[in-house]
């Protein structure tokens, strides 16, 4: 074989080589390319649906605090009236029992300054609890009276809109409550549910 004809063929060697090399190399960029996409994908996925468990986390939360001291007020209100109100104490039962699971899931799903301020909350409605308790069974405390109940009553419906507000805030909900603090939510006037 001469020189000519050897060069040729490793030319030709080289051409198929390089042909060949050249489309495993654009399919391994490809795959990677590929990879990163679904990785991206995956992450985004994560991240929405640990938005999605922390969104429902902070409505339930919400709905069963409000729906604790809800049954709370009325009854109170109950005990004013006087009478048999065993519907009620049933109602404020589930209540309180409900609020315990669902603060329960929250500890595991909300990050800690949320967390923080809905243990304050789950605190104070459990001490109203005992204090409306106490009153209910004609075995009150120094301090506990129905006067005192209705005040922590308004003042805990200040400190569930804040609470509010800073869950809404955390989920870059427009329209969050800025500008009411736990501490300004009881010194005002009795507001009510909203």
């Amino acid at each position: 074989m001469d020189i000519g004809g050897a060069t040729a063929w490793a030319v030709a060697v080289t051409g198929v080589a390089g042909t060949l090399l050249s489309a495993l190399l654009t399919q391994r960029a490809a795959d990677r390319g590929r990879l990163r996409e679904l990785d991206r994908a995956e992450r985004r996925r994560a991240v929405h649906e640990e938005e999605a468990a922390r969104r429902g986390a902070y409505v339930a939360l919400n709905m069963s605090a409000r729906h604790y001291l809800a049954a709370l007020s009325d009854q109170l209100h109950a005990i004013r009236r006087g009478g048999d109100a065993e519907s009620v104490r049933r109602r404020l039962t589930e209540a309180r029992d409900l609020h315990r699971d669902v603060h329960a899931d929250a500890q595991l799903r909300v990050p800690n300054p949320i967390l923080d301020l809905a243990g304050e909350v789950n605190r104070a409605l459990n001490a109203l609890y005992g204090t409306v308790r106490r009153l209910d069974d004609g075995d009150p405390r120094e301090g506990d009276s129905p006067e005192a109940a209705q005040r922590t009553i308004d003042a805990l419906w200040g400190r569930l809109r804040f609470l509010r507000g800073e869950m809404r805030r955390d989920l870059g909900v427009s329209g969050g409550e800025r500008g009411e603090g736990p501490e300004s939510a009881d010194d005002r006037s009795p507001a009510g549910p909203s």
